[in-house]
C-alpha cells in the first residue's frame, strides 16, 4: 500500500510543487494522476519512489516511511519499483539487451536467470527481435517500449510512469497503455502521470487530479 499524509514539496526559490496532499493507493490498483503542466504530477511520482524527499508530511510505501528512510536503504526500496520517466536515460552505447540487463546486474542476478528475464521482458513489449541492436536505431515508440522492458525486468510490484505517451502518436500511445493494463492485470500496482485524460481513460483507472500542487479530485 502507498499512503501520503499531508505531503508538501517546496523547491528552492519558494516554489510549492505539492501542497498538503493526502491519498492512499491500494495494492493492485491502477491510478492515473492528471492535471496541467506544472500541476505536480512528476513531483508526486518522484516522492513516492524516494527520488526526492518531501518538505513536510509522511509517505508510507509497503509499511516503510520513505520520507525518513536512510539513503543506504533506498536502493532496496527501489527494487519494488519499475520506473518510466520522460527522460528515457537509455544507454546508447549499449545494445537493447544490455540496457534491459542493467537493473539485474545491479541487483546481482545470475547471468543465466538474467538472460531469461531480459528476453521475457523484451518479448512482452515486442522487441525480442531487436536485442542486438542499439537504441539510437529505434523509433520513439520503440525506445519507450525499451524503457518499459527495463522497468519490468525485475518484476516490480509497483510501476510508475511519467507521461509515458507524451511524444508518441495515437497508435503507439494506445499500445503503451495496453501494456500498462496487462501489467496491472497480473497484479502490479500501476501509477501513471499524464496530462492526456483521453488516453488514460483507456485504462479505466482511478483518477487523481492535481491543480497547482493541490489534490482537487
Amino acid at each position: 500500500m502507498i499512503s501520503l499524509s499531508q505531503v508538501s514539496k517546496r523547491y528552492p526559490g519558494g516554489y510549492d510543487a505539492l501542497k498538503s496532499v493526502s491519498l492512499t493507493i491500494d495494492p493492485g490498483e491502477i491510478v492515473a494522476v492528471t492535471g496541467h503542466s506544472g500541476a505536480g504530477k512528476s513531483t508526486l511520482l518522484k516522492l513516492i519512489a524516494a527520488i526526492e524527499r518531501p518538505t513536510r508530511g509522511s509517505i508510507i510505501v509497503n509499511g516503510q516511511n520513505v520520507s525518513k528512510m536512510r539513503p543506504s536503504a533506498i536502493p532496496y526500496l527501489r527494487r519494488n519499483f519499475g520506473l518510466v520517466f520522460q527522460d528515457h536515460k537509455l544507454l546508447f552505447e549499449r545494445t537493447v539487451f544490455e540496457n534491459v540487463l542493467l537493473p539485474l546486474q545491479i541487483t546481482g542476478y545470475a547471468r543465466q536467470e538474467s538472460a531469461k528475464r531480459v528476453r521475457a521482458a523484451l518479448d512482452k513489449v515486442g522487441l525480442l527481435g531487436k536485442e542486438k541492436t542499439y537504441p539510437i536505431t529505434l523509433s520513439g515508440g520503440e525506445q519507450q517500449r525499451l524503457c518499459i522492458a527495463r522497468a519490468i525486468v525485475n518484476r516490480p510490484t509497483i510501476l510508475l510512469a511519467d507521461e509515458p505517451t507524451g511524444n508518441l502518436d495515437a497508435a503507439y500511445a494506445s499500445d503503451i497503455m495496453g501494456l500498462f493494463k496487462s501489467f496491472n492485470q497480473v497484479g502490479a500496482t500501476v501509477i501513471i502521470a499524464s496530462h492526456d485524460e483521453f488516453m488514460v481513460q483507456l485504462l479505466n483507472p482511478r483518477l487523481l487530479k492535481l491543480d497547482h500542487g493541490e489534490l482537487v479530485s
